[in-house]
């Protein structure tokens, strides 16, 4: 499951990370490359937290269910986004949530949070979600040397992009790079990924 600590964060500033999340820049970048390489049809935003990709996700074609392991951070989803279906959900097992029914699947800065023995098993787990022929949008936020909690006490987990890469069976790699997010301003390594069909 998702760390504690970061979960208990998560559910005690939920508003203010919302409000944070909301006022920053639009992720132009990552909404071009979404456009270019998800297909139209039922999409899976896990770690969805306040909404804001959910909702982007649902009005550009790719209608969207999101899922979050922080009850605060769906209430805040909920409250934003009415008319959107929110649930809760926890890496890596995802109880609840069906596999192989989705065209897309978007996990963006979530399995940084995440013990690293719980890395693959939750990438494994984030593929088995597609339909044949989908496609998987994962990200997370290098951390190098050794694992470190920020001042709210969240986890940053330091892992080799190895760890990834060995847990996509035969998932073809359609991007992968390194840079600063548009949105956050902060380094984030992204993959999108797309199940055989």
């Amino acid at each position: 499951m998702t760390d504690p600590a970061t979960l208990a964060a998560y559910d005690r500033a939920a508003a203010a990370y919302a409000e944070d999340w909301h006022a920053q820049p639009a992720p132009a970048d990552m909404h071009a490359l979404l456009l270019e390489h998800f297909r139209p049809g039922p999409t899976a935003d896990i770690g969805c937290g306040s909404g804001r990709d959910t909702d982007w996700l649902t009005r550009n074609g790719f209608p969207a269910t999101g899922y979050d392991a922080a009850e605060g951070l769906l209430a805040e989803a909920r409250r934003r986004y009415p008319g959107l279906a929110f649930h809760a959900a926890s890496l890596p097992d995802l109880d609840g949530v069906a596999s192989g029914g989705f065209a897309n699947v978007l996990c963006e800065t979530v399995i940084m949070h995440l013990p690293a023995v719980r890395i693959a098993p939750a990438v494994r787990r984030l593929l088995a979600l597609l339909a044949p022929g989908g496609t998987l949008w994962l990200s997370w936020r290098p951390t190098a040397g050794s694992d470190r909690r920020d001042e709210a006490d969240r986890l940053y987990t330091a892992f080799d992009a190895a760890l990834v890469h060995d847990a996509l069976g035969g998932a073809a790699i359609l991007y992968e790079n390194i840079g600063d997010s548009a949105s956050s301003g902060k380094p984030v390594h992204r993959l999108i990924l797309r199940r055989p069909g």
